[in-house]
């Protein structure tokens, strides 16, 4: 039905049942980006509220702004969140379930790539895993009573975090994950690591709730120029992907195709891991130009799984037992 080349249009047309009264927290959707694309296709077929956690309100504004001119029925909530400051996750965790003690879902596109130098954050981790991966656990975690209350109904809660091809750059370094406080450090074996982490979070996260009506789903929305992400890279950057994978895993870094994707197609895998009936089903999944795919065996074996949630659990300092 979906291919590499399906719009977000075509997605939120197919499920507009998906989306109809139902609550959407997002976060990291200033504009441009992929989660402020996401904000506006959904703002489309009438949710009844969708949530931005993002940590500058200037940049999430004119995604508000939008969401009204769409549909000024839909309820909008800005939150400000620093990922990268678990203070700041906790605070926002706490005004997240106050604005929406139901959420249906969480969609965790927030992200950094390619830091050029090792930067730690206020706890001392390193940047790309705090701000891709460590933060989201922490905050997921938080408002997991919001999903479990939605999940109740035969519907289901979701949550879908962005991941990418670039999780193929590097397993996490279970034995370094810090790398020796930058002596080993390079930027994208940190993105590759991040990116892994995204995965196997959200194998753990379903494996302790889809009994309880909360699954979860990794996506890889492709890759488009029109978001910010990579504004601080040159095309020499991405030349060093391949040699730092082969360093990494002895293989070779080979982009999908098609390796780019329009602004009205970057959103799209993300919307129907988030919509789709058929995906809870089928969680823990890893999707890519719109269909599920298995990723490599370091984003999803059960050990490594396990090993990840304890590891940010340590790293956050406290445990979540559900």
């Amino acid at each position: 039905m979906f291919d590499a080349t399906t719009t977000s249009d075509q997605v939120i047309e197919t499920f507009e049942s998906q989306i109809k009264g139902r609550t959407f927290v997002i976060t990291g959707a200033g504009k441009p980006s992929i989660g402020s694309k996401i904000a506006s296709s959904l703002a489309k077929k009438s949710p009844a509220h969708i949530l931005i956690a993002s940590r500058t309100a200037a940049k999430v504004q004119p995604v508000l702004d939008e969401i009204k001119e769409i549909d000024p029925s839909i309820k909008t909530t800005f939150v400000q969140v620093d990922l990268t400051d678990h203070d700041s996750v906790r605070r926002a965790a706490q005004e997240i379930l106050a604005a929406a003690p139901r959420i249906d879902v969480l969609i965790n596109s927030a992200g950094n790539m390619a830091i050029k130098d090792f930067t730690v954050d206020k706890q001392g981790i390193e940047l790309q895993f705090s701000g891709n991966h460590v933060g989201h656990f922490l905050l997921t975690n938080l408002i997991v009573p919001a999903l479990l209350a939605a999940g109740a109904d035969t519907r289901l809660a979701r949550v879908v975090n962005l991941t990418s091809s670039g999780y193929l750059i590097s397993p996490v370094r279970f034995s370094d994950h810090n790398f020796s406080n930058g002596k080993e450090y390079d930027p994208w074996s940190g993105y590759g690591q991040a990116k892994t982490a995204n995965i196997l979070f959200a194998y753990g996260l379903s494996k302790r709730l889809k009994n309880r009506g909360v699954t979860a789903t990794a996506t890889h929305p492709g890759y488009n120029g029109d978001t910010r992400l990579g504004s601080h890279l040159t095309w020499d950057d991405y030349g060093a992907i391949g040699p730092t994978m082969k360093k990494n895993t002895g293989k070779d870094f080979v982009f999908e195709e098609p390796r780019f994707k329009t602004y009205d197609q970057i959103s799209t895998t993300t919307l129907i891991a988030a919509l789709d009936p058929e995906i809870p089903a089928k969680s823990p999944a890893f999707l890519m130009n719109s269909g599920i795919q298995e990723p490599d065996e370091h984003a999803r074996d059960p050990e490594v799984v396990e090993k990840l949630w304890k590891l940010s659990e340590e790293l956050v300092g406290q445990e979540f037992s559900w």
